[in-house]
């Protein structure tokens, strides 16, 4: 009896929301751009036709990067980052402000060329997805160029795409060749090309289990895959020790997700430091919206509206907590969740460092059984 061996692709947009910027601001390309400004920022078009654009160093206010090109990132400029420090380290970057519209009219069209190839889509978020190849014919070489060619000639952006046996594989290979790259993936390759890269790069182990591994002398991948299992354990609890050991020899068994009737959906970010709930409330605040946005889009996009809100929080001391609430009328408006959201937070006790959080709809029913809305109010800031 042969063993059928799974083809999963992860594809994801490259600097996703800069380039498509840079679609609408050609002149830029190669340039330090910053997504994440304002009205200010909006560029001003000269009697000549020409534009001038905001820079970075000009900015003033308490916001944080959405995105950057990869010409900012290489000034050590990334998403999430306070904009008063991204202007310290890139003054002369080119301030732009986000255009969500934009943004997702481009993400449902590189989702409608990879349709094209199998329905089998997992969707991720604006800007990725994974797709199981397993029954397209040909070889994954091939079917990932193709699909590659099929999404930029669409879009005119690019993407990167790995082709590997599973999910966890699939998510690491689709940065290691950036940008516009194709990379594929079997078990022969775990030693080569994974097992060399830092522990942090496995989706899931965050900064303070990076740090708790590092003071173990576990640095990279294969460092993790030869740690003997009874140090992993006393360090980390039988059950994520036991998660530790399966995905550094690249072993996951989850497939990928097509669900019709989905029981809820979430949004979840895992942040580059621990952030304190007072200090870095900026920062706090914009992933907080950040994630009502995408959940709201979710069930937008699939029709659904929920009953139920939910968070997640991490604590630097890894305990988790979760809250809900449930409204009386169920809703996909972005301000609606974000309040009810907030709502949540106030029954938690904010006195530790979160490193995770994460905001969840559940109690789903498709729009079409729902009387209209009621009227929303604006959304709340981050409340502590």
């Amino acid at each position: 009896m042969s063993v059928i061996v799974r083809r999963i692709a992860h594809l994801d947009m490259d600097a996703f929301y800069a380039s498509v910027e840079l679609l609408r601001y050609p002149e830029l390309r190669g340039q330090p751009v910053v997504i994440g400004g304002g009205r200010n920022a909006i560029p001003e078009t000269l009697p000549d036709g020409t534009r001038r654009f905001a820079k970075l160093k000009d900015y003033a206010g308490r916001g944080v990067v959405t995105t950057s090109t990869y010409e900012a990132r290489a000034f050590g400029v990334f998403s999430a980052m306070g904009m008063m420090k991204a202007a310290q380290l890139a003054p002369d970057a080119i301030l732009l402000p986000t255009d969500f519209d934009s943004y997702r009219h481009y993400s449902r069209l590189f989702k409608a060329e990879v349709a094209k190839f199998t329905t089998r889509i997992e969707d991720r978020g604006i800007d990725e997805i994974y797709i199981d190849l397993t029954d397209v014919p040909g070889d994954a070489a091939d079917i990932g160029a193709r699909i590659k060619h099929a999404v930029r000639s669409a879009t005119g952006l690019t993407c990167s795409i790995c082709v590997a046996p599973n999910k966890l594989l699939a998510k690491i290979g689709s940065e290691l060749d950036k940008p516009d790259g194709l990379t594929i993936l079997t078990p022969d390759d775990i030693p080569t090309r994974i097992w060399p890269l830092a522990a942090r790069k496995i989706n899931g182990i965050g900064p303070k289990a990076s740090e708790r591994l590092a003071a173990l002398g576990i640095n990279t991948v294969g460092d993790l895959a030869h740690a003997a299992p009874d140090l992993l354990q006393a360090n980390f609890g039988l059950k994520y020790a036991t998660w530790l050991t399966h995905v550094a020899q690249g072993s996951d068994e989850r497939p990928v997700v097509v669900e019709s009737e989905p029981k809820s959906m979430s949004r979840e970010t895992t942040f580059e430091r621990d952030l304190h709930p007072r200090h870095d409330r900026p920062a706090l605040s914009e992933s907080f919206t950040r994630l009502c946005v995408r959940v709201a889009e979710d069930l937008q996009r699939k029709g659904y509206v929920g009953h139920t809100i939910g968070i997640k929080l991490r604590f630097d001391d890894f305990s988790t907590v979760t809250r809900d609430l449930t409204i009386p009328a169920a809703t996909s408006d972005a301000a609606a969740i974000r309040r009810a959201a907030t709502e949540c937070l106030k029954r938690v006790a904010l006195t530790r460092k979160l490193r995770l959080l994460g905001v969840r709809v559940s109690g789903l029913s498709l729009v079409s059984e729902q009387a209209p809305p009621l009227p929303i109010q604006a959304e709340l800031p981050f409340t502590a």
